[in-house]
């Protein structure tokens, strides 16, 4: 295929639904694994400090129907509650729950910023939807995203003093904010959302870790962070273009113009795809336990 017609596709796979750019993503890197060996490490942790015949409660926020559901629904047994905004992905799971009966697991549609962030809201959600049962796991795996940075404290405080367990944790991934490498997504979009946009990541769980040490409502809390590295390429340019659009946040946040992103997609085949180098993502995991009292957490 001619230099310009895998142009033209790359430019033109940047109206391909989120959903089937996450599938892509999910495929071909091991951004997931990565999530999901983290995630098991969190209840591993939380197994340890409890007896056995506890049953435990998850609440998933933004992430219904990705890989890490087997965990969590063969984890959470009391209950796995999976609130989304997206009906495409939920549908997925309402379907996969009719078709194996997994009773114990609840599709709440919503967005959860409205929920998490007024009192009245998060009272009748948790009365309404959670059934007045605390959970010992709230997971916000790539959900902060839309959510701003000033917001998380009190999004965090409201889950940790009101819906956590006495014996819980709290689950937070995304992409580094900063990275000095060229090869990373971090570094690709803060370049081109920087240069048309005049944007920049400003959504960085390290600072974050440092903010929630510092306020009174987790003096007793354990806040860990690790950070990882994963890797995306695809040997067919479509496939990796739809990857790229998804980090650059097109059309959903970025509208990027026609030019624009003929000028990204020309960057991304010279410098990624035609030399078979892969993208770099630096991933930050932040957990917060609450009420563990003993060391050497796993």
């Amino acid at each position: 295929m001619s230099y310009k017609r895998l142009i033209e596709k790359g430019v033109h796979v940047s109206h391909q639904n989120i959903c089937d750019q996450d599938k892509i993503w999910s495929r071909y890197s091991h951004d997931k694994v990565d999530i999901g060996e983290e995630l098991a490490r969190v209840i591993r942790t939380l197994d340890k400090a409890m007896p056995l015949e506890t049953k435990l409660r998850a609440l998933s926020i933004g992430s219904s129907d990705e890989p890490q559901f087997r965990i969590l629904e063969t984890a959470f047994r009391a209950g796995l509650y999976l609130l989304d905004i997206n009906d495409c992905a939920l549908g997925v799971v309402r379907e996969r729950i009719r078709r194996q009966r997994t009773d114990h697991v609840v599709t709440i549609k919503c967005d959860y910023n409205k929920i998490f962030s007024d009192p009245q809201n998060s009272k009748a959600f948790f009365k309404d939807k959670l059934r007045q049962k605390r959970v010992h796991l709230v997971t916000l795996h790539h959900s902060l995203y839309y959510c701003q940075q000033c917001c998380w404290l009190g999004l965090f405080e409201n889950l940790y003093r009101n819906f956590l367990a006495p014996c819980a944790a709290i689950h937070a991934v995304l992409m580094s904010s900063k990275s000095a490498s060229p090869s990373s997504t971090t570094w690709l979009y803060n370049h081109f959302a920087g240069k048309f946009f005049g944007a920049t990541n400003d959504q960085d769980l390290r600072r974050f870790r440092k903010d929630l040490q510092k306020r009174p409502a987790f003096k007793d809390a354990q806040v860990w962070l690790r950070t990882n590295r994963v890797n995306f390429y695809v040997d067919d340019f479509e496939k990796f273009m739809a990857g790229v659009w998804m980090i650059l946040l097109y059309p959903q946040v970025h509208r990027y113009g026609l030019r624009q992103r003929e000028e990204i997609t020309e960057f991304i085949y010279k410098n990624f795809w035609s030399r078979k180098r892969p993208l770099i993502q630096e991933q930050d995991h932040l957990v917060v336990y609450k009420g563990l009292r003993f060391k050497g957490l796993v």
